[in-house]
């Protein structure tokens, strides 16, 4: 894949990570949130966090110092 792949393909990742925060807070703040679906989204995030960073890697050459 090329780099603006990789750029669009974080882009989105960026995004979905964004949203399941969003969702996180949201069931969070009711009073009747399902604690396992919230431990399913927080899962989830950790998930895309990693994707992320690895995404981002591939974008940074390696320097050799």
């Amino acid at each position: 894949m090329n780099d603006d792949g990789l750029v669009k393909l974080l882009n989105i990742k960026k995004m979905e990570h964004r949203d399941l925060d969003d969702a996180i807070n949201a069931l969070q703040e009711r009073v009747d949130s399902d604690q396992m679906q919230v431990a399913r989204f927080k899962r989830k995030k950790l998930l895309l966090k990693d994707e992320i960073a690895r995404l981002e890697d591939q974008l940074i050459p390696d320097i050799i110092a």
